[in-house]
């Protein structure tokens, strides 16, 4: 392999986890930075400039795990280049192993888009996680969604392609599955590859495990949904005399949070988080917690955001010519029957782009309100 050299011939280096791997990466660019003095280090116009270099690399034309062409989402712990069907099984993953970023959507720092090109594309990662991947096993564009992300979690989460399934596959394991092996070794004579080895022939009756982990993935999307937590206001105390209050939002199996902000009762997050939307399409869900160092984090407050008509209006509108911020629905506070609205929520729409504002009154809680946005992004961008 051509980056055999860079990595000291280490595949545990690589094997350790996807996100340990792009933290170094990253902690190293910036040292190096910081080494160099380099001035433009932040600079967005540079970031964006490497970004289509890279993408315009002939491997990174088309995704790493189906082929379809102009990929515009990318892996970061991996350094693979996906598109955006792949891209909603990466996110069921979980960011602890693969983090998904927009090319087009989201802002790419400096530091995120060397950590990319260290990785060294598509061609890279294919040929480390697809090192012994059986022949005419690799996906095609018009797969089902079953065989997508059964494929992706094999290759990504399970790993069972960067070693020869002939042999025990060399990943480390960890306190606890070091220890499981050892009370283990008496009945179960067998290699840790073994588990894996011809996998693709089993029976269905003998993947059932894998199948069951899998079924997070095994749904359609119908597009993305992106979360600007925008700031609490009036939150409950769960310290002494303040919290340290994060987000958490679900849909469906997928899961994100925001940073902590400690010591306020009301926080100022501004941060965005995006989720594919499923189909059927579930509520989004919105927790706020405080965080504990040495207990379990307490519960400040929850709500439900009912996102369909704003994927309704969304659809409405996909090819809409208005530039002025119009104002499409409106929904009254004063008579939400739920009791949920704080203030009145509006869905308007400015250049193409069509959002909600939403202010919740945090519900199972004493007190406690949360500002947010929400913006619906279609397939087909």
């Amino acid at each position: 392999m051509e980056r055999d050299g860079m990595e000291g011939n280490n595949l545990l280096h690589f094997l350790d986890t996807p996100s340990a791997h792009y933290r170094l990466n990253c902690d190293g660019f910036e040292a190096e930075n910081d080494a160099d003095d380099r001035s433009d280090a932040s600079d967005p116009a540079n970031a964006r400039e490497l970004l289509e270099c890279l993408l315009n690399q002939p491997a990174n034309k088309f995704c790493a795990d189906c082929g379809i062409p102009d990929p515009k989402w990318a892996a970061l712990p991996f350094g693979a280049f996906i598109c955006i069907k792949c891209s909603g099984t990466h996110r069921s993953l979980g960011v602890h192993i693969s983090k998904v970023i927009s090319v087009n959507l989201d802002e790419w720092t400096d530091e995120e888009v060397h950590c990319l090109a260290e990785s060294g594309g598509n061609s890279v990662v294919n040929t480390r996680y697809e090192a012994f991947l059986p022949e005419n096993k690799k996906i095609k564009q018009d797969c089902s969604t079953e065989e997508r992300n059964d494929f992706i979690r094999k290759k990504y989460q399970f790993q069972q392609f960067v070693c020869d399934p002939q042999f025990s596959c060399p990943l480390p394991l960890n306190k606890k599955q070091a220890q499981d092996k050892h009370q283990q070794h008496n009945s179960n004579k067998h290699g840790f590859g073994h588990a894996f080895r011809n996998s693709w022939r089993k029976k269905d009756s003998d993947s059932k495990g894998l199948k069951k982990m899998s079924d997070v993935g095994m749904v359609e999307f119908v597009g993305l949904i992106k979360v600007n937590i925008v700031k609490g206001t009036d939150l409950a105390v769960r310290d002494v005399m303040s919290s340290d209050p994060y987000v958490m939002i679900n849909l469906g199996h997928q899961s994100m949070k925001t940073k902590v902000i400690k010591n306020t009762l009301n926080p100022i997050w501004n941060e965005r988080l995006m989720l594919s939307i499923p189909d059927p399409i579930p509520p989004l869900k919105l927790q706020v917690f405080d965080k504990d160092t040495f207990s379990s984090d307490d519960r400040m407050g929850e709500a439900d955001v009912d996102i369909r008509p704003l994927i309704a209006a969304t659809k409405e509108h996909e090819n809409s010519t208005i530039t002025e911020l119009t104002e499409l629905y409106r929904w009254s506070a004063s008579e939400d029957s739920n009791g949920v609205l704080a203030k009145d929520s509006v869905i308007s729409i400015a250049n193409g782009k069509v959002k909600q504002d939403i202010t919740l009154k945090l519900q199972n809680v004493e007190r406690g309100e949360l500002e947010i946005e929400i913006e619906c992004v279609p397939l087909s961008q």
